[in-house]
């Protein structure tokens, strides 16, 4: 495919496809993992990634008033922390001079995502609430489920579609029939009563039967909703983290315990092995007890953070409320960051607006605030820059340097998290309990499993060469006494 059609591709997909084992996983996922059949996927998606330019399309080549009309834009999550894409069917006009332009919102918003998230799948909400037979497009709409069926592989979770007018049954027939048995089983038809089944109402506006105040607006663009300030002593209720003091005299607070972190973490190396060991073996008070194994890295441009993914709580009856995130400098300058969250009446964050030094690790501690639980649909925010060596690291600093500093040079990394539900304890977690071997969460039995098929694949893959091996070496001791025989055949043939 390459070879022969190197032109129609764009060289970044090309170079990504061959580096990211996770986008190729997709592939083979949506596909069924037949091979064939995920190649043609590829061949199409990225002959359509180059015709609509997906990887250089962003705000200033899109006009503007498609981002201010507010059809389309993500927010909020369902019930199973999947990020909502809504469809507002009721702004959407057809018209063909626009439809081009219409079609490239929808590529750009689905790529923003998908660079920004990692690929984690959608729940797609087309709200059809005072729709007509006007708002019909069915050119669209077949783009729109060509976008998740062909060009962005495991891609889609469910499709809630909320108060269909019956005069459109007749075209979504029409839409069944592209969409093929898999993507049939993912349309949910609901309305105002059972909409809930699948979103709750914090994320469902009034007209909905939900409680969502959210209020669409352009610019910005819409994020996930990440709030601020956070700090250590639990909630506050300003908005305006410049403004708001209780999160400067806790983030003085937090500065002078950084300080003496900081001087520990001189002594760490950037091995994630080495920051795994300092979690088991510190006891202070910088450290949860609770904290688990840092087991997976996102190498970012400015900083390493681990876990890559996901925060690990407990749900009401495990009660773990605490998380370790670890932050490791990889420039030769200082990095400023600070954390958010979609849910900051929920958690403190401890420190939640400081800075590392070069080559160093810090720690930083996430709990839940009263009685409070995590929730799947919760979201933190790591945000990052690198500042000047000449700028100080203190509160005023800190904040003068957020206010100034362009966004095209902040990075930014997100965290989802994972609430481990209780389980009843068997007589071996009672008996490890007991010599205080700690039990092994879920997470841990995963890994173990992972690593257990890895081995059972490489043994195999050894008795299949060891089996061809024993089928060629029968086949050549065959024809070495069929040779000898025939040999033996002529030389007594001559004598004779």
């Amino acid at each position: 495919y390459f070879l022969d059609k190197s032109d129609k591709y764009d060289s970044r997909d090309v170079e990504r496809l061959q580096q990211d084992d996770k986008w190729v996983e997709n592939y083979l996922i949506w596909r069924h993992d037949v091979v064939d059949d995920t190649l043609k996927m590829i061949d199409e998606s990225f002959q359509w990634r180059k015709e609509y330019t997906v990887n250089d399309l962003s705000e200033s080549v899109l006009p503007k008033w498609l981002f201010e009309i507010g059809a389309l834009f993500l927010h909020g999550y369902d019930k199973e922390g999947y990020k909502l894409f809504w469809f507002k069917v009721k702004h959407h006009t057809r018209d063909p001079k626009q439809q081009l332009d219409k079609k490239k919102l929808v590529a750009f918003w689905l790529e923003h995502y998908a660079k920004r998230d990692h690929g984690k799948p959608l729940t797609v909400v087309f709200d059809m609430a005072e729709t007509g037979i006007s708002h019909i497009d069915l050119d669209f709409v077949r783009f729109i489920v060509n976008c998740f069926t062909d060009y962005y592989p495991n891609f889609l979770t469910k499709i809630v579609i909320f108060e269909m007018p019956w005069i459109m049954n007749a075209a979504f027939k029409i839409v069944k029939g592209w969409l093929g048995p898999d993507a049939i089983s993912m349309l949910k038809f609901t309305n105002k009563s059972d909409v809930q089944e699948y979103i709750s109402g914090e994320y469902l506006p009034p007209h909905m039967g939900g409680t969502d105040s959210f209020k669409y607006s352009y610019p910005p663009l819409v994020d996930d909703d990440f709030q601020t300030p956070l700090c250590e002593n639990g909630p506050i209720t300003s908005e305006d983290e410049h403004e708001s003091k209780e999160e400067i005299d806790a983030d003085t607070k937090e500065t002078g315990e950084l300080n003496e972190a900081q001087n520990l973490n001189h002594k760490k190396m950037n091995s994630i092995e080495q920051i795994s060991k300092s979690e088991e073996t510190d006891k202070t008070e910088v450290k949860p007890k609770n904290a688990k194994k840092a087991l997976t890295t996102f190498k970012g441009p400015l900083l390493h953070i681990s876990p890559a993914e996901e925060l690990y709580f407990g749900s009401k009856e495990t009660g773990e409320k605490k998380c370790l995130i670890v932050l490791t400098n990889i420039t030769k300058n200082v990095v400023a960051f600070k954390v958010r969250t979609t849910a900051p009446e929920k958690y403190r964050v401890k420190p939640s607006n400081s800075s590392c030094e070069p080559g160093t690790s810090l720690d930083i501690i996430v709990s839940l605030h009263g009685g409070f639980a995590a929730s799947l649909q919760d979201r933190f925010l790591i945000m990052a820059a690198e500042m000047d060596q000449s700028s100080g690291a203190g509160v005023p600093e800190l904040t003068q340097f957020w206010k100034e500093v362009p966004r095209t040079k902040v990075m930014e990394h997100r965290l989802r998290c994972h609430v481990i539900e209780s389980s009843k304890p068997s007589s071996l977690t009672l008996k490890d309990n007991a010599f205080n071997i700690p039990a092994k969460t879920n997470e841990d039995l995963h890994i173990q499993l992972t690593h257990l098929l890895q081995i059972n694949k490489r043994l195999e893959e050894q008795m299949n060469r060891c089996l061809w091996f024993q089928q060629l070496s029968v086949v050549l001791s065959l024809l070495s006494v069929t040779v000898a025989a025939f040999c033996f055949y002529l030389a007594s043939a001559q004598r004779s």
